[in-house]
């Protein structure tokens, strides 16, 4: 399936569902069908898990919801039916269960373990954040699990779905909170 064929939406609510499964004899591999069109992923080093925990490497098995996005100034554009907001050098996000911000955006420098959202890798350039462990909050459940750019080649993510920047600049201005990414095996 090409790059060109058309994805169809609903011009007010965009896409509505996106479907991943694994590359078949290739689980950290994933192909995401978006009304039809197939494209390339990356999924968590150890593949799709039904019981992920926080660290696990684990894609969840799931059905999760788009909440809000971050795009990184000068390298992505802000067009999206999804809220957005600047990736800025204090933004992290917390990955400390036991901390009362775990699975939370915080404000740099922050005590406990998390990771800084403006990545010298740009995979964070156009993150968005899906509502896996987001409410309720279990601790331990894993935290950070986001769709985003892809490394070259796809390799492993840590448990996240991640794409080219070619394919997330096309999705991007067709995602909204009415869109769901379901993880299936």
């Amino acid at each position: 399936m090409g790059i060109r064929k058309a994805i169809t939406t609903n011009s007010y609510m965009g896409i509505r569902q996106i479907t991943v499964r694994a590359r078949p004899g290739v689980p950290t591999q994933g192909l995401m069908n978006v009304s039809g069109v197939v494209f390339p992923c990356a999924l968590g080093r150890v593949g799709i898990t039904a019981f992920k925990r926080e660290g696990d490497g684990g894609t969840p098995l799931a059905r999760m919801r788009l909440l809000e996005g971050y795009v990184r100034d000068g390298r992505f554009p802000y067009r999206s039916q999804l809220p957005l907001a600047r990736i800025g050098p204090k933004l992290g996000w917390c990955e400390v269960p036991s901390d009362r911000n775990y699975n939370r955006p915080v404000r740099m420098p922050y005590a406990a373990s998390h990771e800084r959202m403006l990545r010298d890798d740009h995979l964070y350039d156009a993150c968005i954040v899906l509502d896996w462990n987001i409410r309720p909050r279990v601790r331990g459940k894993g935290s950070a699990i986001f769709f985003h750019l892809a490394r070259p080649g796809y390799e492993p993510t840590a448990g996240c779905v991640a794409v080219t920047a070619q394919v997330m600049r096309r999705l991007l201005p067709k995602l909204s909170r009415h869109t769901v990414l379901t993880v299936v095996r």
